[in-house]
């Protein structure tokens, strides 16, 4: 295989991974400091689990209310710049979610390093392994492998072309979703946005063997004839 055969078929392997967008781009440091041990912010609860949530949060949006001197590797374009990030998987059971089953039990400084491509936010990733992931797997290792394995599966849309659409609507997102991933039906898409009307967060639906499935209302979120504004970080 002569050198420009062996780029194009690179080239062609890259052009139909999954499109992240800031997967291509994303810069981690080498090492990074441990932040604080996180503190519950509930009681522990431990229940038979029904199913997961994926939650991805639309990183514009959350960078424009929050301090970015506090949030540096997501909002200062320190590491590179975020469209879709994961915000968490959540195991989901009949009554409350369980929380908080082995909060104590800590990830090292290099399992978050090894996943702020897709969490751009260390304190974040040890929070959602203490308050979320102890409840479902043994490690936070095992953990952060089992939300890399949703999180490469996806394609993501391309937001901000959306964003320009003119009369936008919650069922046009939930649309370019699903026909990015044929595998995921629409009623296993929710959305979360906010009073103002701006994109928050896409909130996957799983059951318990990780298949796409239906969400219950509250995690579906608005209907699909909603209005809504996607903000491109201008």
């Amino acid at each position: 295989m002569n050198r420009v055969t062996a780029i194009a078929l690179m080239l062609a392997a890259a052009l139909s991974a999954p499109a992240h967008g800031q997967a291509f781009q994303c810069r981690p440091p080498r090492t990074i400091p441990m932040p604080p041990p996180v503190k519950p912010d509930g009681p522990r609860i431990a229940a038979p689990l029904t199913g997961y949530t994926l939650a991805i949060s639309w990183s514009p949006e959350f960078c424009r209310g929050a301090d970015r001197l506090a949030n540096p590797l997501q909002c200062s374009g320190q590491i590179g710049r975020f469209g879709f990030v994961l915000h968490g998987l959540w195991p989901e059971a009949a009554g409350s979610a369980p929380q908080w089953c082995a909060p104590n039990l800590r990830p090292t400084a290099a399992d978050l390093q090894a996943n702020l491509c897709m969490t751009p936010v260390p304190w974040l990733l040890e929070h959602e392994w203490a308050k979320h992931g102890s409840c479902m797997a043994a490690t936070p290792r095992a953990y952060f492998a089992a939300e890399q394995a949703l999180w490469r599966g996806l394609n993501l849309p391309d937001a901000d072309r959306l964003s320009r659409r003119d009369g936008l609507t919650a069922g046009e997102l939930r649309q370019a979703f699903a026909t990015r991933n044929p595998q995921i039906p629409r009623r296993a898409i929710g959305i979360l946005i906010g009073h103002d009307g701006w994109l928050r967060e896409v909130r996957l639906c799983y059951s318990l063997r990780r298949q796409p499935s239906a969400c219950p209302a509250r995690t579906y979120g608005p209907a699909d004839q909603v209005p809504l504004k996607i903000w491109r970080g201008l």
